[in-house]
């Protein structure tokens, strides 16, 4: 029996996201053909071998890591090319890489990989465990299906399994818009004609990973969600299906998982086919779980930059999605979030571009607000050079201070109404503390970060209340706050409160009644506001 060693390195792609909490498909996919195989096989992420884990000696070490998108991160970290080469120089056996990384030509200059898959590391691992080449091939669809459910108990051997573990799940791969090649700067194209699964065995994968005791998905590896077993038209816009997509839905949703969440769309395709793609936001809306994000490709606002990379949509088409997702889904949720709203994409760097490309990626954002339009996240970064070179046309003071004004001129404003002071939040899950602080997040795709301005236990759910924004993350304490055993910092981030009646707070402790609160702040409405979120346990 041939002894396999997987290496998460934790993936991040355009369709399908690998980084702490989420564990890739591609993992599972790798995890499940060794032992289709007939292999032994182990899991390693890279935070184990960063904290001196050592890689077992193995007929085959499969090393999957690389970013295609460039991202911040809370807690995990793609694994860096020195790393990978180091760690992979020091292993004892047969080296195998896949991933973004394996399309990156540094990495060939190293002569420490004996095996090289941009394609499929999956269907790469299974031909040389049967004794075959390496044909860097795509796996079939039945070897699809097969390999995820048999790699579904990877999950067992993950570092963040059970909580707050999301298991990415996928649905096609490829992209719709192969023919015209796509947008300029994306992997995704280059997987060819989109190979799509059917709905039952998307939910029998998912059914596998709730015996095995996960409880949080996320539907984001494929380059567009509403195009999932859409009837393809000729065009870059195929008719949505939104039978599939409520089979696909209500079919993980009965699992009594605890979080469905979603990540990419083309806004083009909505925009298209308003009517069947309501139905399908009415589904999303339905059936997953609130604070859910569609994320819309854009990349730029300039009619130009669109013409020159091929780009998803205009700005008009992204317009309009925006109006038809926030219709469908918002309205607040059990989280205290709504229960879906569109997140949008930006690109910086891309051809065709000049320091008027920002200012029209400014004035759409202003047309978004104006209209009382809520956006959840807008990601802005610069272009990786994978698929082919880029010489940007502006420059990088151009896009920090691009980036600085968004910010602040619209994501701060767009925060406050999403999480206006007082909103509760449900289970927020403490991830790291800094100093005194403690920060968490609400598990699911593309979360807000909440700071506690005290220290909390790490790894638990609570419950929290927005006192205060920053320009992307808020501010919260526990709710409802034990006034009585709570510290003077969660006590000085309560609304009117500050440092001098939390020390009058602090001193009239223990409280036993409203009226006892009451008369120690000495003020009767200060009090009242409050009382709602205190307890006096």
């Amino acid at each position: 029996m041939s002894r396999v060693v997987v290496i998460d390195g934790y993936i991040d792609e355009p369709a399908s996201l690998g980084v702490p909490p989420f564990i890739s498909p591609l993992v599972r996919a790798t995890f499940g053909a060794a032992l289709a195989a007939g292999g032994e096989v182990e899991l390693l992420t890279i935070d184990q071998l960063r904290r001196g884990s050592m890689i077992p000696e193995a007929d085959l070490i499969a090393f999957l890591g690389g970013s295609a998108v460039p991202g911040r991160y809370l807690r995990g970290m793609p694994a860096s090319q020195p790393e990978m080469i180091r760690f992979a120089s020091a292993a004892q056996g047969g080296r195998l890489l896949g991933g973004p990384a394996a399309l990156q030509d540094s990495y060939a200059h190293h002569q420490v990989f004996d095996h090289f898959s941009p394609r499929d590391p999956a269907a790469s691992v299974f031909d040389l465990l049967q004794g075959r080449s390496n044909r860097n091939r795509w796996r079939t669809l039945d070897e699809w299906n097969r390999w995820l459910m048999l790699g579904a108990e990877a999950v067992l051997a993950h570092p963040d399994f059970p909580q707050p573990l999301i298991a990415e799940m996928e649905t096609y791969r490829g992209c719709i818009r192969y023919k015209s090649g796509g947008c300029s700067f994306c992997v995704e194209p280059l997987k060819g004609r989109p190979v799509q699964r059917e709905p039952g065995d998307v939910v029998a994968e998912a059914r596998r990973l709730v015996e095995l005791g996960v409880r949080n998905f996320r539907i984001g590896a494929q380059t567009c969600i509403v195009s999932y077993q859409a009837i393809d038209n000729g065009t870059d816009t195929p008719v949505p299906s939104p039978q599939a997509i409520e089979e696909l839905l209500r079919g993980i949703a009965d699992l009594g998982v605890e979080v469905l969440h979603l990540d990419n769309a083309n806004p083009a395709v909505i925009a298209a086919h308003p009517e069947e793609s309501r139905q399908v936001l009415e589904s999303m809306a339905r059936h997953c779980t609130p604070g859910n994000v569609l994320a819309l490709g854009m990349e730029s606002a300039d009619p130009k930059v669109v013409d020159a990379n091929n780009l998803n949509a205009t700005p008009e088409q992204v317009l309009e999605a925006i109006r038809l997702i926030n219709q469908a889904g918002g309205e607040e949720g059990s989280t205290g979030l709504p229960k879906l709203l569109p997140g949008l994409n930006f690109i910086i760097g891309l051809d065709g571009e000049s320091p008027e490309t920002l200012s029209l990626n400014l004035e759409f954002l202003r047309e978004v607000r104006a209209e009382g339009l809520l956006l959840r996240r807008i990601n802005i970064r610069q272009v990786m050079c994978i698929r082919r070179h880029f010489e940007p046309g502006v420059t990088h003071s151009q896009f920090l201070k691009f980036k600085e004004t968004v910010r602040r001129e619209i994501d701060q404003p767009t925060l406050r109404d999403l999480a206006p002071k007082g909103r509760v939040l449900r289970r927020i899950y403490t991830e790291i503390r800094e100093g005194n602080r403690t920060f968490g997040r609400q598990i699911g795709t593309y979360p807000l970060l909440v700071g506690f301005n005290y220290p909390l236990p790490l790894g638990v759910f609570v419950d929290a209340m927005v006192v205060d924004w920053g320009f992307r993350s808020l501010t919260a304490v526990e709710y409802p706050l034990k006034v009585n055993g709570c510290p003077m910092a969660a006590l000085e981030s309560l609304p009117s409160i500050g440092k001098k009646r939390a020390m009058r707070l602090l001193r009239h402790r223990p409280f036993r009644s409203a009226e006892e609160l009451k008369r120690a702040l000495d003020d009767d409405l200060t009090a009242e506001q409050l009382l709602p979120f205190l307890s006096f346990e």
